[in-house]
């Protein structure tokens, strides 16, 4: 019986053995670029994926000179007129989630106003790719930070089209900071009044020309769930995003006006090639469980849905994280 036993233990003993040599290779293999480490690549068309070429970008950055460029045109997406006859106000809608919710909007039916910084090129692109659409878009640089502009940008776009019906709050200035210490007052001001000011003057200044079933939209971010480590004032600057969110939604009901935001994981636009150095930006977004930063004509369906009243009336002060499987 004795020597049963011990058969039965060796035996086991080399089942525990044969069962940790395969994990071992598995786990070689996906060190050595097997097949489990490839990037992920659920979509219509094939996405670019790290490594990328080196490049560090001068702020604000502009998408025309990043390789490889963003995509954003979303050929496979079938508009069905789920924002017809409206008008958006889109803020840093010049370039990357900006350009491509602009775009799928146009293609869902609505007229589309674009506020940037100074990224002319870019503005007019977007302009070309709205109009290309059968739509019509208006182009409004100025500084989001200044409540002048944004009263006159809301003014301008309501002259133009004659109503409001979706601000998207997208502008924002992100570049880290490695060091806490390191993190200046200038910096820290700025990102302060462009995430948080810019958002709360727009929507201040729009709200009283939104009639009932109009909808805000902001860009929140995966900082401002989880924070990250060198981008200390861009991760607060989202939090705040994701509770003003909330906050203004609750007090925008008894007007009809529903408020959510979108919290995107890495994409793959001006605002990281011109935040990160060179070497980063290579391996922009491979630490995601998709091994590559999403493009932004796969985050612009998001604000479709939360800004058309046939999609989501039910909806409102909810953040929605899109961020590749975290």
């Amino acid at each position: 019986m004795q020597t049963d036993h011990r058969a039965q233990a060796a035996n086991e003993a080399k089942k525990q053995s044969r069962i940790q040599k395969g994990v071992d290779s598995k786990d070689a293999a996906k060190k050595n670029g097997g097949s489990n480490g490839q990037a992920m690549q659920a979509g219509a068309r094939k996405y670019p994926e790290p490594p990328f070429p080196k490049q560090h970008h001068p702020k604000p950055g502009e998408e025309w000179r990043i390789e490889p460029a963003p995509m954003y045109e979303a050929p496979f997406y079938i508009g069905s007129r789920k924002v017809e006859g409206k008008v958006a106000l889109i803020t840093g809608g010049d370039s990357g989630i900006g350009r491509a919710v602009a775009v799928l909007f146009a293609r869902e039916g609505a007229d589309v106003a674009i506020s940037y910084l100074s990224e002319d090129k870019d503005a007019q692109e977007t302009q070309k790719a709205v109009e290309r659409e059968g739509r019509k878009c208006i182009l409004l640089p100025g500084d989001v930070t200044e409540r002048d502009y944004c009263r006159k940008a809301v003014a301008e776009t309501v002259k133009k089209f004659g109503r409001i019906d979706v601000l998207v709050n997208n502008a924002a200035f992100q570049i880290h900071s490695a060091e806490f210490e390191d993190l200046t007052e200038e910096h820290f001001d700025t990102t302060l009044k462009t995430n948080l000011y810019g958002y709360f003057h727009m929507a201040q200044e729009a709200v009283p020309h939104m009639k009932p079933g109009s909808a805000i939209v902001n860009t929140g971010s995966v900082t401002g769930i989880d924070g990250s480590k060198e981008l200390i004032d861009y991760s607060m600057t989202k939090g705040g995003i994701h509770a003003f969110t909330r906050a203004l939604s609750g007090n925008l009901i008894g007007k009809g006006i529903r408020v959510n935001a979108v919290a995107p994981g890495p994409v793959w636009t001006p605002l990281n090639p011109s935040e990160k150095e060179a070497e980063d930006v290579s391996k922009f977004g491979e630490k995601t469980p998709m091994k590559r930063p999403a493009q932004p004509e796969e985050i612009a369906p998001a604000y479709v849905f939360l800004a058309s009243p046939h999609c989501s009336s039910y909806i409102t002060g909810e953040v929605l994280p899109i961020i590749g499987g975290y």
